[in-house]
């Protein structure tokens, strides 16, 4: 199941945020892994742009 449960986002929304560079992953063999850091950058990012 390819989802980001913490932000409710299905896998091709998942997918532009990577391509678009707004999220950041490491590749380990075939898989795709989103560290926690870069979730919680993520959000902190799109809050100030919001706050804005």
């Amino acid at each position: 199941m390819t989802r980001a449960p913490h932000l409710q986002l299905g896998r091709s929304a998942v997918y532009d945020l990577l391509r678009s560079g707004q999220l950041a992953s490491i590749t380990l063999g075939r898989a795709r892994r989103i560290p926690t850091h870069a979730l919680t950058d993520f959000i902190h990012t799109r809050l100030e742009q919001e706050a804005a």
